[in-house]
C-alpha cells in the first residue's frame, strides 16, 4: 500500500513538474513580440517609419476596434473560414486517401507516379487562371484552389508515415496471422499518425495561403478581400488588420491540431509538442 502511494504521489509530482516548466516557457515565448511591438510603436511615433507605410501598433489596434464594431472584421473571416473549411476537407480526404493506397501498393505508385510528379511542382497561384476559366470566379474555383494546395503536404506526409512503419511490428502481425485490414488499422495508421498530423497541420497553413490569394485574385468578399480594397483605399492600418487576423486564426488552428494530436498520441513520445 505505501508503494502504491509512493507511486502515485511521484507521478503526481512528476506531472506538477511538466506543467511548472510549460507555465515557464510563456513569459519568454512573449518577451521577443512585446519588445518588437515597444520598438515599432516608438519608431512610428518618432516618424521613422512613415504611418502610410507601416502604421504604428496603436493605429492598427484602433483600426481592429472598428472593424469588430462594424462587424466588417467577423463576416470577412467567416466567410474565408467557411471557404477554407470546404476545401481543405477535400483535400485532406483525397490526401490521407491517395497517400494510403501508394503508401501500401507499389503497383499504385508506379501507376501514378508520372502524373504526380508533373502535377506537384505546378505552383497553386498558376492553377488561379485555369480554375476560374472552368467555374468563373464563384465559390468553386476558390474551394478548388485551396483543395489542391492543401493535398500535396498531406499527401506527402501520409506516403512518409506509412514507409516509416517499422518492420518488426509488420513480422509481428505475420507471425499472428492478422489480415490485411487489421494491419492496416492497427498497426500501420496509428505508427504512421505522427507524420499524418504533420501534413494536417502543414495543409491547413497552405489552405489559409490559397484562401487568401484566391481572394486577392478574383472575389467580392472574404479577408482577402479586405486586405486588397483597403491597399487600394490607402487604408493601411485597416490592411494589417486583416494580415494579423489570418496569423491569429492561424495559430488557433496549428494550436487545436497539436492539442489534439498530443490527445491522440499520448502513446507516441516522438510526437510534436
Amino acid at each position: 500500500m505505501a508503494e502504491a502511494k509512493s507511486i502515485y504521489g511521484n507521478q503526481l509530482r512528476s506531472k506538477q513538474i511538466k506543467i511548472l516548466t510549460k507555465l515557464s516557457h510563456y513569459p519568454a515565448a512573449l518577451i521577443v513580440p512585446i519588445v518588437i511591438l515597444i520598438f515599432w510603436e516608438i519608431m512610428s511615433r518618432n516618424g521613422y517609419v512613415k504611418a502610410l507605410i507601416l502604421p504604428a501598433p496603436s493605429g492598427i489596434l484602433d483600426a481592429y476596434i472598428e472593424l469588430i464594431k462594424s462587424g466588417r472584421l467577423f463576416d470577412n473571416l467567416l466567410i474565408s473560414i467557411f471557404r477554407v473549411a470546404q476545401g481543405y476537407v477535400v483535400g485532406a480526404v483525397l490526401g490521407v486517401a491517395v497517400g494510403i493506397l501508394i503508401g501500401l501498393f507499389k503497383r499504385v505508385e508506379i501507376a501514378f507516379s508520372i502524373v504526380l510528379g508533373f502535377l506537384r511542382p505546378i505552383p497553386i497561384i498558376a492553377w488561379m487562371p485555369v480554375l476560374i476559366l472552368w467555374m468563373g470566379i464563384d465559390e468553386g474555383s476558390k474551394v478548388a484552389v485551396i483543395a489542391i494546395g492543401s493535398f500535396w503536404p498531406i499527401l506527402i506526409n501520409v506516403v512518409s508515415g506509412i514507409r516509416s512503419v517499422d518492420d518488426k511490428y509488420l513480422e509481428v502481425a505475420y507471425i499472428f496471422e492478422k489480415n490485411k485490414i487489421q494491419i492496416l488499422l492497427k498497426i500501420v495508421l496509428p505508427s504512421a499518425l505522427p507524420s499524418i498530423f504533420t501534413g494536417l497541420r502543414v495543409g491547413i497553413g497552405i489552405a489559409w495561403m490559397c484562401v487568401v490569394g484566391a481572394e486577392l485574385i478574383a472575389s467580392a468578399s472574404g479577408i482577402g478581400y479586405l486586405i486588397m480594397s483597403s491597399r487600394e483605399m490607402l487604408q493601411p492600418d485597416i490592411m494589417f488588420a486583416g494580415v494579423f487576423s489570418i496569423g491569429l486564426i492561424g495559430l488557433l488552428i496549428d494550436s487545436s491540431l497539436r492539442i489534439i494530436e498530443k490527445r491522440l498520441l499520448k502513446w507516441n513520445s516522438n510526437a510534436n509538442s
